[in-house]
């Protein structure tokens, strides 16, 4: 499997920010959030939000513009 610009994910070292999130998190929201991670990591240019909606969608992902790289901010929908 290959990330942004062809690099292979296991390529791809998350930041020290990134990987104490993922610390201590269930494996649900590890698997709904790190392909994200991932891909902030890949490109080095957003930070990432985090919403958590009540219900079966639970956790979701997304670049933030407004972030810098290696900051996430969590938010409830």
């Amino acid at each position: 499997m290959r990330g942004p610009q062809d690099y292979p994910l296991a390529m791809i070292e998350l930041p020290d920010s990134y990987k104490t999130y993922l610390d201590g998190q269930s494996e649900r929201v590890v698997l709904a959030i790190r392909p994200v991670l991932m891909q902030s990591a890949a490109d080095k240019l957003h930070g990432v939000r985090i919403s958590y909606n009540p219900g079966p969608t639970g956790h979701q992902a997304h670049l933030d513009e407004s972030l810098p790289y290696g900051t996430i901010v969590e938010d409830i929908d």
